[in-house]
């Protein structure tokens, strides 16, 4: 069986995020879509709420081959333990590619043994962001055409409350 890795932070998952995510687990037996859990880094939703968005969003669009997880420290050491073999990357536009590659490379170093898989996103999301929607959302705007059903609502509701 082979096992994927699409890591990232998902600070919402987006349509973009998501349609990467279709895509591999119409190539791999199994991907396993994993929130990193990064404390440097100050997260707009808690990371429970992303596992939960994830999932919904996984099931709104039938992706049963798809296992929703978290995980802290290394990816490389993330994957070994899931027994992966593969990481998927989304690249959204060009800028994306150098710092995706020095990731790839530095992955690659620590393990000869993982490939990272590239996946472009459709031309049509490639310039939405975790940052756009939140942005967006905490504006007012009409986030539908970025995020998933579910996550619209989450974010509607969050942004409402205060």
């Amino acid at each position: 069986m082979e096992i994927a890795i699409y890591p990232g932070s998902f600070d919402p998952v987006t349509k973009g995020h998501l349609d990467v995510l279709k895509r591999a687990a119409g190539i791999f037996d199994k991907v396993i879509i994993a929130v990193l859990k990064n404390s440097d880094k100050r997260s707009f939703l808690p990371i429970e709420d992303r596992l939960h968005l994830i999932r919904l969003s996984c099931e709104h669009d039938n992706l049963d081959n798809v296992e929703v997880d978290s995980f802290d420290g290394l990816t490389i050491d993330y994957a070994k333990q899931k027994g992966a073999n593969v990481l998927i990357r989304g690249l959204r536009a060009v800028s994306d590619f150098e710092y995706e590659m020095q990731l790839s490379q530095t992955n690659n170093a620590l393990a000869p043994d993982i490939n990272t898989v590239f996946l472009i996103t459709k031309p049509k999301y490639n310039f939405i962001s975790s940052s756009t929607v939140k942005e967006v959302a905490l504006m007012g705007g009409d986030i539908t055409k970025f995020v998933s059903p579910p996550v619209a609502e989450y974010l509607k509701k969050k942004i409402n409350k205060g």
